[in-house]
């Protein structure tokens, strides 16, 4: 502990409620330790644990290629099916990694949570850091299967980050929600798998929204990450991608609600973590 008086953390009756948000700032060694942590755990067998972050998305890769393009004989425009689809999987693996993860975070972290004060918010966010990681290999995947295709990307590449906050910031609202209900209700942990594959076959990954009638596009972009792959596309493919604004905007709306409900129900119940946990 440093000897400067400012760097020391008194706890007492109500600190949690009055220096929340002071406090997770002060306790931002312990998000950098959590992170690299789960990485490590990750990739502790360094062969195995990359092997499994390119296996996953090429196999999905070429199941969705087969199906949807080859047998379905869905559209791509102008671009390789596999590009497409890769350019999907980007932000779904990212979101469906962070919000298995998340969602675990407070249940696997149980001792520290039960013995050490600390923001419980810190631990759900760590978890989202190894997605990350496995979104930065993936990318590298992307930009190899380009050049094995001879395929260039759009300049609005540029506009990447910003999806990826969507994808990010949609994961992380959802994760405090689930890994708060969780703590509760033990039966969350069966429940997200299948939200994740059900969520798979349902957003635009193997096929582009496009191919969804004009008239039901307001009503399938109320999933939030239609919006976020769609956005993807975009940004990387260029040409032959529509950029359905309402749908965007509504993604946006939606994501944002959802980080606002997932903090507000995280915050309710984290004083009862420690009893249920």
């Amino acid at each position: 502990m440093s000897n400067n008086e400012k760097d020391v953390i008194i706890i007492e009756p109500g600190r949690a409620e009055k220096n929340y948000w002071r406090d997770l700032w002060r306790y931002r060694e312990l998000f950098y330790f959590l992170s690299w942590r789960d990485i490590l755990v990750r990739y502790k067998q360094t062969v195995i644990g990359i092997a499994w972050s390119v296996i996953r998305p090429v196999l999905t890769m070429v199941v969705f290629t087969i199906i949807f393009g080859k047998i379905a004989k869905l559209p791509s425009g102008n671009v390789p099916y596999p590009i497409m689809v890769f350019t999907a999987l980007l932000p779904w693996q990212f979101f469906a990694s962070a919000l298995q993860d998340s969602s675990n975070s407070l249940i696997g972290n149980a001792n520290m949570i039960s013995k050490v004060y600390f923001p419980r918010m810190i631990v759900p966010a760590s978890s989202i850091i190894v997605a990350f990681v496995d979104f930065l290999v993936s990318f590298i995947l992307l930009a190899l299967l380009m050049v094995w295709y001879r395929f260039v990307p759009s300049y609005k590449i540029i506009f990447i980050p910003l999806f990826l906050l969507m994808a990010l910031i949609f994961s992380f609202g959802a994760g405090l929600l689930i890994s708060a209900l969780n703590v509760k209700y033990r039966d969350f942990k069966y429940i997200v798998p299948f939200i994740v594959q059900f969520g798979l076959y349902v957003s635009p990954v193997g096929f582009s929204s496009n191919v969804v009638p004009v008239k039901w596009r307001f009503l399938y972009s109320l999933n939030p990450m239609v919006g976020v792959i769609d956005g993807f596309r975009w940004a990387i493919l260029g040409k032959g991608i529509d950029f359905y604004f309402t749908g965007f905007t509504l993604s946006i709306i939606l994501i944002f609600i959802t980080l606002a409900i997932g903090i507000w129900y995280f915050r309710k119940t984290e004083k009862t973590f420690a009893d249920r946990i």
